[in-house]
């Protein structure tokens, strides 16, 4: 047996040892980053289908976090958060697109289907499919306290920062792609202020309300860090946006840089045996 024949057979016995749970989140993690990959090799092919690869990494990253909670999470409650995710973003994106409140005044295209009240129905899964990320990279930097106010509103804080640092990334991009469009230009790169303001208030009323706790941080972590990632090397290269891809990689990066590194020290600590 060569070296590929050995390799190839390794892989396959490590996966067949995997437990179900384990093979459906190595699965919906693969076909993720396989999307995410195929969007800028659809774009050199000449194929004008963004907004199908956009819909299609949406829904790979969205089933990617549904297999991560899904280790310590049970289907009811899974179902339950991603309802009240749905509603209650799906509410700001209309308040938002018919009175401007919470994000500023703008409207989504057609280019998204189908819609609900002019707001897209992908877009509260695209908050479902990173809003738990950023729990998860959070709850790496404040290890889970006894239930009390104080940890409630820092978690919710910070994971309310966390969540928004992406749209550093997202805007500018979408706005390119003419997903959706701002009445007035902004002063980040064409994005009103005030949109981010409204990103982290949805996300920290919504964090709020559910107080998430006992999370499968590592793999939710995981899906941050890749996000943070590809979003750069994809903004920053295929998508000549160097501007946004700097300021997204700062923000989503700090987030990554201190969970991990607070994770290695954890890591150290315990083999030490302290």
């Amino acid at each position: 047996m060569d070296a590929t024949s050995s390799a190839r057979a390794l892989w396959q016995a490590r996966v067949a040892a995997l437990r179900p749970a384990e093979k459906q989140w190595v699965a919906a993690l693969t076909v993720w980053l396989a999307t995410l990959i195929a969007t800028p090799i659809s774009q050199w092919a000449g194929l004008q289908m963004f907004p199908l690869m956009a819909t299609l990494g949406v829904m790979g990253q969205a089933s990617a976090t549904l297999a991560a909670l899904s280790h310590n999470w049970s289907a009811e409650r899974i179902s339950a958060a991603l309802m009240l995710i749905s509603a209650l973003t799906w509410l700001a994106e209309f308040s938002g697109t018919h009175t401007g409140f919470p994000f500023g005044n703008y409207h989504y295209t057609n280019a998204l289907q189908p819609q609900l009240g002019h707001v897209p129905l992908l877009i509260p899964l695209a908050w479902f499919m990173m809003l738990p990320p950023a729990w998860g990279v959070v709850r790496l930097i404040l290890p889970e306290r006894a239930p009390g106010l104080p940890d409630r509103l820092r978690f919710a804080g910070l994971s309310a920062l966390a969540f928004t640092a992406w749209d550093l990334y997202l805007d500018p991009q979408m706005t390119d792609r003419n997903l959706w469009r701002w009445q007035r230009s902004g002063a980040y790169f064409g994005i009103p202020l005030v949109n981010f303001l409204g990103w982290w208030l949805t996300a920290f009323l919504i964090t709020w309300v559910l107080n998430p706790r006992d999370l499968p941080r590592h793999r939710l972590a995981l899906i941050y860090s890749l996000t943070w990632w590809f979003q750069a090397v994809g903004l920053g290269i295929f998508w000549k946006r160097p501007g946004p891809a700097l300021f997204g990689a700062l923000g989503m990066g700090a987030f990554v840089w201190l969970a991990w590194r607070k994770e290695a020290r954890r890591w150290r600590l315990c083999s030490s045996g302290r």
